[in-house]
């Protein structure tokens, strides 16, 4: 398999998962790893059932790989490319700084790039077509193929290798961004072998097998087991991901992790990794979510989100403290938006919204993944708290907007007027230019409890336990009616400069 050595010094993933690297390009060497130690336990175990899997992987591998394809791109003319590699590497703008060193997509770059955006410094745009791969996998006779949205973003044409080595061309039906998923349709007809997705979520310990396109060795066959479910890797609003530890790398993109039986649990999408390489901690999008978006795909080449109108976060034990709640469960309300379906249902901010439908809502992650998983103009029932009482709202969803407007700040002062117990010196916001609503953070105590909750300078109070506040003086009398009735802190509503609402649990034994 003849390489040119300078392009595999420029890839880190490459340089990793290859043990020798002949100068001249001659060819790339493995070492022979020692017998996994999953390896040894399946072979004293023959028993062949979904809870004990069978002495060997082959049975599921030759039912299932005939439905596995490696996708193929070529870029838009505009496509970013590397020296060597194809496209570059490209961040993902939805993930967080502090995440793009730690969270590696597969591919040699760029969107579309052997399997997606990478973070590690754009390369140089060049003119022409450059191309790309990543996986996939047949989910109908008729040649549907599911693999990642970042797998072919800017794709200008598309290929799929089946497994008996026939390439055909693929056209984009449609594209999820939000969860990376996209759904090809293969141009030729069929009929083409195909695998299921599955009805059910497996477990934490369960058995999986990972086929792919890794450098564009197609056909490819890790095992490994599920090692968590719902991790959250701040990749994009709806993060619900299943992670796994069977080895994945560059190239794995889009293609499925089956089980036992033979089904797809989920989309390879993601790794983690310092070094670039496999570490055993991958992570896949649960089959639930690649259903529900393909339907929609399918049907209208697009996805339609249900819309609450409402900015949430987390309870968190200070918050339900804050609150006087017995669990730090529920998604409170920071803002209702005029006009939006949860503004018409009587929500309001302080409000937490306890469950959906009737199932429990953990989170304000929670919450989102749960509306957006419902359509437009659907009716749902929130369970809510309001000043220690439950109440209920019936709710019809409206949709997600595309580009939701953001809310605009006012800007801060200078005058003083102290409230010494939270470490902040305040003073009304409509004195000093900062707005026509609440009090304004003129200083702040870098020791006190506030500053301890990421308080800042500029930032407004708008409403202190529940009541809206315009004076520091009612900022005190709200603090003094949290501690006479045994609350262990005091909630505030808080305006940043920017213009983005929260809540915020202070402390009251920590006061000074």
């Amino acid at each position: 398999m003849p390489v040119q050595s300078n392009r595999l010094r420029r890839n880190a993933l490459a340089s990793v998962a290859v043990a020798a690297l002949v100068a001249t390009g001659a060819g790339i060497g493995f070492t022979q790893p020692s017998t996994p130690a999953y390896a040894q336990a399946l072979s004293k175990n023959p028993i062949e059932t979904p809870d004990h899997p069978p002495g060997s992987f082959a049975t599921v591998v030759d039912k299932v790989k005939p439905g596995v394809v490696a996708v193929k791109v070529k870029l838009e003319d505009s496509a970013t490319a590397d020296d060597d590699d194809g496209p570059g590497n490209q961040g993902q703008q939805n993930v967080p700084p502090q995440l793009r060193e730690f969270f590696k997509r597969f591919g040699q770059g760029g969107p579309g790039g052997q399997g997606g955006p990478g973070f590690g410094g754009q390369g140089p745009k060049r003119q022409g077509q450059r191309g790309a791969m990543g996986s996939g996998f047949i989910i109908s006779a008729d040649g549907y193929v599911v693999t990642n949205n970042h797998v072919v973003d800017k794709a200008k044409s598309v290929q799929v290798t089946l497994d008996d080595n026939r390439t055909l061309d693929a056209k984009v039906i449609g594209k999820d961004p939000k969860t990376d998923l996209a759904l090809l349709k293969i141009t030729e007809g069929g009929p083409f072998p195909y695998v299921s997705l599955s009805k059910s979520a497996p477990r934490v310990g369960d058995w999986v097998v990972a086929i792919g396109n890794p450098f564009g060795l197609g056909g490819t066959v890790t095992a490994g087991i599920v090692s968590a479910r719902g991790r959250d890797i701040g990749a994009g609003p709806y993060d619900d991901f299943l992670q796994i530890d069977a080895p994945i790398n560059k190239g794995n993109s889009g293609g499925p992790t089956f089980n036992v039986g033979g089904e797809v649990v989920g989309v390879n999408t993601a790794i983690a990794s310092p070094s670039g390489g496999s570490v055993g901690l991958a992570f896949a999008i649960p089959a639930e979510t690649v259903q529900a978006v393909v339907d929609q795909l399918r049907a209208d080449g697009k996805v339609a989100r249900g819309y609450l109108g409402v900015q949430v976060q987390p309870v968190t034990k200070d918050i339900a403290d804050g609150l006087g709640l017995d669990k730090a469960k529920g998604a409170l309300v920071d803002h209702a938006e005029a006009g939006t379906p949860a503004a018409k249902a009587g929500l309001k901010s302080g409000d937490v919204i306890e469950s959906v439908n009737g199932t429990p809502v953990n989170d304000a992650k929670e919450l989102s993944r749960r509306i957006a998983g419902l359509k437009p103009g659907a009716k749902v029932e929130l369970a809510y708290l309001r000043g220690g009482k439950s109440d209920t709202a019936t709710v019809e969803l409206g949709a997600l907007p595309n580009d939701p407007k953001s809310a605009t700040g006012g800007r801060s002062g200078s005058s003083s007027d102290g409230q010494p117990r939270l470490g902040l010196s305040l003073a009304p916001a409509s004195e000093v230019g900062a707005g026509d609503e609440g009090v304004a953070v003129m200083e702040v105590d870098p020791d006190g409890p506030a500053a301890a909750k990421g308080i800042e300078q500029g930032d407004i109070i708008l409403d202190v336990a529940g009541s809206s506040v315009s004076r520091p003086s009612e900022v005190a009398e709200r603090i003094r009616s949290a501690e006479s009735s045994g609350r262990k802190a005091v909630l505030m509503r808080v305006k940043s400069a920017k213009g983005t609402t929260r809540f915020v649990a202070v402390a009251l034994n920590k006061a000074g």
